[in-house]
């Protein structure tokens, strides 16, 4: 049994850490035009927040057993990191404020999660409130993809939302889910459950809609609302494909 759970806490890792680096087409796209268009940088801080507080609750001197998931969540702190630093330093100056006032508050939930937890709390207290305040936030990223789900089955077409980041959505929720039930962990079980249960919606929702060829341009723009598609909280022009710029959906776990 300790060795499947090993087992399945590597592959969560290795499918994680897709989830992880998916966006950085995204950001290279942002150096080469020295702007951020049009995406949005709040998925990038907020996700950086879920690997914080995961990463926090995988200490052993918080829940037992659970190194592998502070692993990948520090891997993945260090990674959103990297992405905010570069969002802000090309955003104009309006969305540059907005950013780093986000980024001031997830440095500030942190700390305090952490901090309350190191002085107030023991035992079992602290692993429950470190695990709740992780597992809500894993719960908020894996509903990231909701947006883009409706929009696929408005426009009949699947162009925005790519087969592998939704196997991979879908193996990294599975992973993480039966590494949670074999270790007898609800804060790492629960929230990768529901993220499990979405990449399977995202894929039955691809092999619905992968040979439709959607709709117009014009209608395209009118099921979007405002001429812009969100991928997951980020915002890019309807006519560009999704290859050429990706946004966090990313596991938590």
């Amino acid at each position: 049994m300790e060795v499947l759970h090993f087992l399945f806490g590597v592959f969560g890792n290795a499918t994680a850490l897709f989830l992880f680096l998916s966006p950085a087409i995204t950001f290279k796209r942002i150096i080469k035009s020295n702007s951020t268009e049009q995406f949005s940088g709040v998925p990038y801080v907020m996700t950086l927040l879920n690997c914080l507080l995961s990463a926090w609750y995988g200490l052993p001197f918080v829940s037992k057993n659970n190194i592998l998931v502070s692993t990948i969540n520090g891997t993945g702190a260090a990674i959103e990191s990297i992405y905010v630093i570069i969002f802000i330093i090309y955003a104009p100056k309006k969305e540059k404020a907005k950013i780093l006032g986000l980024f001031t508050f997830v440095l500030t939930v942190f700390s305090a999660v952490a901090l309350i937890s190191l002085f107030a709390l023991h035992g079992n207290g602290r692993k429950l409130f470190c695990g709740l305040a992780a597992t809500i936030f894993s719960i908020i990223m894996y509903a990231s993809p909701l947006s883009i789900m409706r929009l696929v089955i408005k426009t009949k077409s699947v162009e925005f939302m790519p087969f592998f980041l939704s196997l991979f959505v879908f193996l990294c929720g599975t992973s993480w889910f039966i590494y949670g039930l074999l270790g007898g962990d609800a804060f790492v079980a629960v929230p990768n459950g529901f993220g499990c249960g979405l990449g399977t919606m995202q894929l039955i929702l691809y092999f619905i809609y992968r040979n439709n060829t959607g709709l117009s341009s014009p209608e395209m723009k009118k099921a979007s609302g405002n001429g812009t598609i969100e991928m997951n909280g980020a915002e890019k022009p309807h006519q560009e494909k999704q290859g050429n710029g990706k946004v966090p959906q990313d596991e938590q776990v």
